[in-house]
């Protein structure tokens, strides 16, 4: 009996075998406690994960400053204050052959007025949402550099704290995705102007950190294939970057899409038709990439039956698929999806009529179901989305400023 392409091992270009298809996107944990370094209910909640048959999991984010976070309880690691603390994360998370990446990422002008009234960010350019972002300061070049340079140490701390990979975070309107907008980067230095330039901050930080982690440590990067705004960062933008990318040798490319302002990556799929037609919200894109590069792509969002991924994989459309919800709302994901090729997956889905904060209920009621799975409680799909944000709202707080 031929085998699935779902179950088959990947080789990634510099030589790592995963041992299937299956990948849990990153998804914050707000789980760090004061000093944020990881702590037990993160390491709970990643040997559930780790033994149910993924074959990659991918941390939440890992900030490389800790005065521009995105959540009140992001992990950062700056240091190798954090490594002993994490060290009991990844010994449990790479259990069962399972590999285990760390997101490295810096929120830039979306860390919240819970981590700092002064952000930073290319250019002067505040976010308007729900008054939870402060004006930011456009960053001088040593500012720059100093960027740079956090985002190589994280990534060595990381390895040595036992992640088997890193993924810079490019995507979503964090730092490095402001910089590759021109909606957000009005800079007209080496900087700024056009795609080559907005680019070289993420592209100075992908080549030193290759040199620091070896040619045989996994290096990915989550990029958007656009912003889904008008004057924002386009696929043309988009297509630039990664046939860089492939030049500088990373290992796989995750693609998604939006920002804090269209948060197309959270969700799209009760706004576009076209999701209920096929499942993944990215592919048409990551086609495209295909057809003019080598790089190993994966897509995160939508897959819900094991035959369109097994369809997509064996057309060699992607290499990985992403899934996020379905790892914190079906505590039997992935193990029971991958034993039965008839199992499909169920969303969640709740009413919020607030449409300017629907998107914050979303992300509260998903962090909600993620601290239940890490304290071996039961998930409650029918959670209200209304407690949900004000639960999110007073952790962020408390966990921010007192």
């Amino acid at each position: 009996m031929k085998a699935k392409p779902i179950l088959e091992e990947f080789e990634l270009p510099c030589g790592v075998i995963i041992k299937n298809r299956i990948a849990k996107a990153a998804m914050t944990e707000r789980l760090a406690n004061k000093k944020q370094h990881a702590t037990k209910a993160i390491a709970d909640l990643y040997q559930h994960w780790s033994s149910n048959g993924a074959g990659l999991l991918i941390s939440g984010n890992i900030l490389v400053d800790k005065r521009y976070k995105e959540a009140s309880a992001n992990i950062v690691l700056e240091d190798e204050s954090g490594i002993a603390a994490l060290q009991e994360v990844t010994k449990v998370a790479t259990q069962n052959n399972t590999h285990f990446w760390a997101q490295i990422n810096h929120a830039g002008r979306q860390s919240s007025i819970f981590s700092t009234f002064k952000p930073i960010a290319p250019s002067a350019i505040q976010l308007k949402k729900l008054m939870l972002f402060a004006k930011p300061k456009a960053m001088s070049l040593d500012e720059i550099k100093d960027v740079e340079n956090r985002f190589v140490t994280t990534a060595a701390l990381a390895k040595k704290s036992g992640f088997t990979g890193v993924q810079i975070h490019a995507a979503h309107g964090y730092l490095l995705s402001q910089f590759l907008s021109p909606k957000t980067n009005k800079r007209q230095d080496d900087y700024g102007g056009d795609i080559e330039n907005r680019a070289r901050l993420l592209f100075n930080i992908v080549k030193r950190v290759r040199q620091t982690l070896g040619g045989d440590f996994p290096i990915s990067v989550k990029l958007n294939s656009a912003d889904f705004q008008r004057g924002g960062f386009n696929e043309e933008d988009a297509m630039f970057v990664i046939k860089k990318l492939e030049y500088l040798k990373i290992d796989l490319l995750e693609i998604s899409g939006g920002t804090y302002e269209n948060i197309v990556f959270l969700t799209e799929r009760y706004e576009r038709e076209s999701t209920c037609k096929r499942e993944a919200y990215f592919l048409d894109f990551a086609k495209k990439i295909k057809s003019e590069t080598t790089l190993p792509i994966m897509v995160t969002g939508g897959f819900r039956s094991q035959k369109f991924c097994n369809d997509v994989l064996a057309n060699k459309e992607l290499k990985m698929i992403g899934f996020a919800r379905p790892f914190i709302t079906d505590l039997n994901f992935p193990k029971a999806f991958l034993e039965d090729e008839n199992y499909r997956v169920s969303d969640a889905i709740f009413e919020f009529k607030i449409k300017k904060m629907k998107d914050f209920a979303e992300a509260g009621f998903y962090d909600y179901q993620i601290h239940q799975l890490a304290k071996g409680k039961s998930l409650k799909p029918n959670y209200n989305p209304y407690l949900a944000v004000l639960r999110l709202t007073k952790n962020e707080m408390v966990k921010g400023w007192f």
